[in-house]
C-alpha cells in the first residue's frame, strides 16, 4: 500500500513538474489553470486544449473533484466531494461513477462497490447509518439477485432481491 501511495504521489509530482506551463489560447501537453466563466476553475494537465490527465476542478457550487480527465471528462480513478457533505471515492468512465467505489453519504450511509453508468451495478455493501446493512447483487441502483440485509436487532433476509424488492429464498 505504501508503495502504490507513493508511486501515485510521484506521478502527480512528476507529471506537474514536467510538464510545460499552458501559454496562449490553444492548450496542448501543458499544466495550467482555467477559470471558468461561473468562477469555478480547473487546475491541471492539459491536451488538445481539453482537461486530460491529473486535475483538480473547484466548482462555483463548492463541488471539487479531483483525479484523472479525459478528454475533458472524469475518467480514470478519481474524488468528487460535494458541498453538502457526501464523498465519493472511485472509478469514472466518460464523466460517470463507473468499476470499483465507495460513496460515502452525509447522513452516515455508505456504499462500497460496483459501478456502471452512475449506478450501483455488480456487488456492493450498503451500510445504514443506523447499523442496518445490505450485502450483496446491485443492478441499476437496485437490490438484485443475490443478497442479505441485516436489520438493526441482528435478524437477517438472505435470498434473492428483484427491482430492489425481497423475493425469497
Amino acid at each position: 500500500m505504501k508503495t502504490k501511495l507513493l508511486t501515485i504521489c510521484l506521478l502527480l509530482f512528476t507529471s506537474q513538474v514536467l510538464a510545460e506551463e499552458c501559454k496562449g489560447k490553444y492548450w496542448d501537453n501543458c499544466y495550467g489553470t482555467y477559470t471558468f466563466e461561473d468562477g469555478g476553475t480547473y487546475v491541471g494537465e492539459h491536451k488538445n486544449n481539453k482537461a486530460h490527465g491529473q486535475g483538480t476542478d473547484t466548482y462555483a457550487n463548492g463541488n471539487k473533484y479531483v483525479g484523472e480527465y479525459k478528454n475533458n471528462k472524469r475518467h480514470g480513478q478519481g474524488t468528487y466531494t460535494f458541498a453538502d457533505g457526501d464523498k465519493y471515492t472511485g472509478g469514472y468512465k466518460n464523466n460517470k461513477r463507473h468499476g470499483l467505489g465507495t460513496y460515502t453519504f452525509a447522513d452516515g450511509d455508505k456504499y462500497t462497490g460496483g459501478y456502471k453508468n452512475n449506478k450501483r451495478h455488480g456487488h456492493g455493501t450498503y451500510t445504514y447509518a443506523n447499523g442496518a446493512k445490505y450485502v450483496g447483487a446491485w443492478k441499476n441502483d437496485k437490490r438484485h439477485g443475490l443478497g442479505t440485509y441485516t436489520y438493526v436487532n441482528g435478524e437477517k433476509q438472505v435470498g434473492e432481491w428483484k427491482n430492489g424488492n425481497y423475493v425469497g429464498k
